[in-house]
């Protein structure tokens, strides 16, 4: 089988991948995945093992090289490798021995509040979005350079190996790029446009670091990665045994990947990826949107050295796919995540039950960091079913959320969304999304859309050129659509309801410099209490009055 092949690293939240595509159809060949262990040493805290992001990556591609051989392909036919990868999850590492010098701090990790609230400090009227016409985006955790700022004042490692001029700064895709090009032994410190757009360092219109960003985060820039193009050679495979000498040639943040999967390549096309959390990103072409309604600015992709760079406006919702797990694995709701689909089914509507599942904050349109996660609208009739099936409509209404708000941005309404992601098997879960949005969500028959772009981007790259499918047209692209199939007026009775619930879910934890009043002694135990208590508790009493009401 001679046909050109384009290899995909897929680094994401739950698992590493590696996936092998057809170069002339985009066909799916073969692939290995291995899931990835999260770890949480404190409330709020999130972390990866860095080491271990790279051993599963060249572990998952030895494994997919083993199966396409056994398959009867010659390995020689990969032309090239893409990476997708996580955004924003900060890595800092030893540049003589290649060790990490702290774990990974996660996308969605939220211990930096404090050093936002510090960095707000010095902004007139505290004002998050001080920043957005200089990198796109406001002050929060979420951003890499947040965290990054966090490790320079709190861990004495970082400091010193800056002092001392052996630290690397990288996100997933510098990290696996350095590592799978020789390391300490020549590996190349390299990003594209589309991940530094996410750190909040870069400026949003030069694609530069920006001084003014570095000064104001107190980052040096010489731990920074040169910045590059989305899809160019950057260098070639040494770590790997099949894959030896094989060039890397794209390298593209999963979401914006998943923007170039799905073949939104139009100004004004838009998807909605569901995975660990919801990303829904607009297509908004050559000139940057500055968004006034809780949105962000981002690099969507920059398709060669010479090429002009592709914006996208995006809403981040921080949790989709990881409330299910949540019902799983804290809870005991369901005792694997493909059961919430039968569960939530088994029942016609959540029974008046809501939601918020702002474990670490809310992200796009509200950012508020001082909102947990909080369960409203409970009763004796409520079962684990509503809740289950809440679960499944709080993603869908925080996609509505953003939709509106991109809406809002561009003056004009999509006809239908396009979807992809893990959670976008679940049926219920899309035709629960088609009902609260109004308008049709569109399927594609191959979900994995994040690995496609960055194999598309690879196999264009300028040397590689074997990518045969035309990006303009998705008219071939198999699809299933899922219809609306309620009213107006009930589609508007519950948002409303959602956003009482919204209001319910703030406050929580308060920045630094609020107030706090003396709770008096018969409040005392309560309010030592964290939010994030508040559920549990809520779901304790709906347990003890669903076995009194049986008795």
């Amino acid at each position: 089988m001679g046909d050109a092949l384009i290899g995909a690293i897929d680094q994401g939240t739950s698992s590493s991948r590696f996936l092998v595509f057809a170069a002339k159809n985009a066909e799916l060949i073969t692939f290995h995945q291995i899931p990835i262990h999260k770890k949480t040493p404190k409330e709020d805290w999130v972390e990866f093992d860095p080491e271990e992001l790279l051993h599963t990556v060249v572990e998952c591609m030895e494994k997919t090289m083993y199966h396409l051989q056994e398959m009867g392909y010659d390995p020689a036919n990969v032309k090239s490798v893409g990476i997708s990868n996580q955004r924003e999850t900060t890595i800092v590492w030893d540049k003589y021995t290649g060790k990490p010098l702290y774990n990974a701090i996660v996308w969605c990790d939220n211990r930096t509040v404090s050093t936002v609230d510090a960095l707000l400090a010095k902004v007139p009227g505290k004002d998050i979005n001080c920043l957005k016409g200089y990198c796109g985006l406001p002050v929060a955790p979420y951003f890499s350079a947040v965290k990054l700022s966090w490790l320079l004042q709190n861990v004495p490692e970082v400091r010193k190996a800056v002092d001392e001029e052996r630290c690397l700064f990288g996100t997933v895709d510098t990290w696996l790029l350095w590592n799978l090009t020789g390391g300490r032994n020549g590996g190349l410190h390299l990003t594209d446009v589309t991940n530094a757009s996410r750190t909040a360092l870069m400026n949003i219109e030069t694609l530069e670091w920006d001084p003014y960003l570095l000064r104001f985060f107190g980052v040096p820039k010489s731990i920074l990665p040169e910045i590059r193009s989305s899809s160019e050679i950057y260098g070639y495979i040494t770590l790997s045994h099949r894959l030896k000498g094989v060039p890397i040639s794209s390298m593209l943040g999963d979401q914006q990947a998943a923007l170039l999967g799905q073949m939104c390549v139009k100004r004004g096309q838009a998807k909605c990826t569901y995975g660990t959390g919801c990303f829904l990103l607009c297509n908004s072409g050559n000139k940057p949107i500055f968004s006034d309604k809780g949105l962000i600015t981002t690099i969507g992709y920059q398709l060669g050295k010479t090429k002009r760079p592709v914006y996208a406006i995006e809403g981040s919702v921080a949790v989709a796919g990881s409330s299910i797990r949540w019902l799983e694995k804290n809870m005991g709701i369901i005792k694997s995540e493909h059961e919430i689909e039968s569960l939530a089914a088994s029942v016609a509507d959540s029974g008046g039950v809501y939601f918020v599942p702002a474990f670490s904050g809310l992200y796009a349109p509200h950012w508020r960091t001082d909102a947990r996660g909080t369960i409203c609208g409970l009763t004796h009739y409520s079962t684990s079913a509503h809740i289950a099936r809440a679960t499944l409509e709080a993603v869908c209404y925080q996609t509505r959320d953003v939709l509106l708000a991109i809406n809002s941005d561009f003056g004009q309404e999509p006809t239908s969304l396009q979807v992809d992601g893990g959670m976008a098997a679940n049926n219920l879960l899309l035709q629960i999304q088609a009902d609260i949005l109004g308008i049709p969500v569109v399927r594609p028959a191959m979900c994995e859309t994040s690995a496609l772009g960055a194999a598309m981007a690879a196999g264009l790259a300028e040397g590689i050129n074997v990518w045969q499918l035309d990006l303009e047209n998705s008219a071939s692209l198999v699809t299933e659509t899922f219809q609306p199939s309620i009213l107006e007026e009930d589609r508007a009775r519950r948002y409303n309801k959602w956003h009482e619930a919204i209001k319910r879910s703030l406050g929580w934890v308060p920045s630094i410099d609020t107030p706090v009043s003396k709770p008096d002694s018969g409040r005392q135990l309560l309010s030592s209490l964290p939010g994030s208590w508040y559920i549990v508790t809520s779901v304790a009493l709906w347990m003890i009055s669903t076995v009194a009401a049986s008795q």
